[in-house]
């Protein structure tokens, strides 16, 4: 009895994927807390960020990707309890499928939030060209693949396909090779 109770868990763990829900507009905090009430094991990527005032500067935690929040959750069980939370529009969705996002993702993004002065700027993929790809030869992201959409004369966008955004990295152009 003990051994199924113990492949019941495995089989519930491996069932647990990453999926990104959109939110209403400047709801991404407010549904976090919404979902961390209801246990549900989610991810709101925060970065801090000084904005300018007429009168002042401050440095403030926004969301890294505006209207999305991560959640990790076993959809067949889990999917309405998360559709019903106040402030969820619904689950965003790639080739007529909940998107899943891949955990390497997932933590590569949060390697990079760690950082000292680490900075990500999303942009949405649609509106550049598809380029050549490359490899990062340094850093958190050493080692990652990915396709160059635009660049400029520091900066490269890398594409998560998953979540059809563009995450904005500032490199030296040392720190690159072409695939």
């Amino acid at each position: 009895m003990e051994t199924a109770e113990k492949i019941i868990e495995v089989a519930t763990q491996e069932e647990k994927k990453w999926f990104v829900i959109y939110t209403k507009p400047r709801w991404e905090k407010k549904v976090n807390t919404a979902l961390l009430k209801k246990e549900i094991d989610v991810w709101c990527p925060i970065q801090k960020v000084q904005k300018q005032w007429s009168d002042r500067k401050k440095i403030i935690e926004e969301p890294l990707f505006k209207s999305y929040v991560f959640v990790n959750i076993n959809y067949a069980s889990e999917r309405t309890k998360v559709a019903m939370t106040d402030g969820v529009l619904n689950f965003v969705y790639y080739l007529g499928k909940p998107a899943v996002i891949r955990n390497e993702e997932i933590e590569v993004i949060k390697r990079y939030l760690d950082e000292t002065g680490a900075s990500i700027n999303i942009i949405a993929a649609n509106s550049f060209k598809q380029d050549t790809k490359v490899r990062v030869n340094n850093g958190v992201f050493q080692d990652q693949e990915g396709t160059v959409l635009r660049t400029g004369k520091r900066k490269v966008y890398v594409q998560l396909k998953t979540l059809g955004q563009v995450m904005v990295v500032e490199f030296s152009t040392a720190a690159l090779v072409a695939v």
